[in-house]
């Protein structure tokens, strides 16, 4: 069999793998536990992983990562991984040797970008910005196709910028762990949505349940849910300005929150240098599969098989 390629999604609490066929189709995944902290027993579940999911699609697959920070160029380490095992490691290099080939590597939110740039939501579109609402918030880039990765591998990292036109009460805002103060993740993230909740007078509630208690009626939680999507707003105006893409596409776990993508829209407009804006801002396609669907795709299909 050819033209298959893996793609692999190394993340701090499981390791997914799944094989495309030279059209993009699922062929088969599987799914393990990350040995978290554990360097070595990492590579070898890779490995395991590659192995197992070439005895049934035949020996010599392309082989994409999607890993949780990035490879610096110039030495071949990690660094900016929240799962730390891996930061000043040289995982490129050992993964290669495990697997006697070459494998290419992305930060996981690029590897969403890719994915929904190719076959998904944002399918046909030339730039495409991929935006990551979880634990953290994270982006990714992807230009006709290909990711972009920058000078200094961090295009498309917006959450550590501060949240554009702060309102009162929002400077200095939040200290985030990054060192500095009012990042757009100490708003944005799922902590962050939370926070700004208690900070309003409202319960220790988690998002999903301030979005049901939203739409029960609960008004304290819809003015909660408003504030958040002005800020995203603002947020998002800020690149398009800057990269005016052609389709924005959300993941994690806030990009389920179904009032966002009518909500944002309308309030970006007043931050954007233009009188019409024609940006999509898009629900994902293959929703916690494109990280894996990404890495994938980090292999074009003239260069498989």
């Amino acid at each position: 069999m050819t033209g298959f390629r893996i793609g692999i999604d190394l993340g701090g609490t499981k390791i997914e793998a799944a094989a495309l066929d030279d059209r993009g189709a699922l062929h088969l995944r599987q799914r393990i536990p990350t040995p978290a902290g554990d360097y070595a027993g990492t590579i070898v579940a890779v490995a395991g992983l590659v192995a197992r999911i070439e005895r049934d699609i035949g020996p010599g697959a392309s082989v994409g990562i999607a890993i949780p920070g990035t490879i610096v160029a110039a030495t071949g380490l990690v660094k900016n991984a929240n799962s730390i095992w891996l930061n000043g490691r040289p995982l490129g290099r050992d993964v290669e040797a495990a697997l006697g080939r070459q494998v290419r590597f992305a930060n996981d939110a690029n590897c969403f970008a890719l994915s929904e740039a190719v076959d998904g939501a944002a399918a046909g579109s030339g730039t495409v910005f991929g935006v990551i609402l979880g634990t953290g918030v994270g982006g990714g880039i992807a230009i006709g196709g290909r990711i972009l990765v920058g000078a200094n591998a961090i295009a498309g990292e917006w959450g550590h910028n501060p949240l554009p036109a702060p309102r009162p009460g929002e400077w200095p805002g939040p200290p985030c762990y990054c060192g500095r103060s009012s990042c757009i993740e100490t708003f944005l993230s799922g902590p962050g949505l939370a926070a700004d909740h208690r900070r309003h007078g409202g319960a220790a509630l988690e998002g999903p349940a301030i979005a049901a208690a939203a739409a029960a009626g609960d008004e304290q939680c819809r003015a909660t849910l408003d504030r958040y999507a002005e800020r995203l707003a603002r947020a998002l105006a800020g690149v398009i300005n800057i990269l005016d893409p052609d389709a924005i596409v959300l993941g994690g776990g806030l990009s389920s929150l179904r009032h966002l993508y009518e909500e944002v829209p309308r309030h970006w407009n007043s931050h954007i240098f233009s009188d019409t804006v024609v940006t999509r801002l898009l629900p994902p396609a293959h929703g916690d599969s494109s990280g894996v669907r990404g890495a994938a795709w980090l292999w074009h299909p003239e260069e498989t098989g």
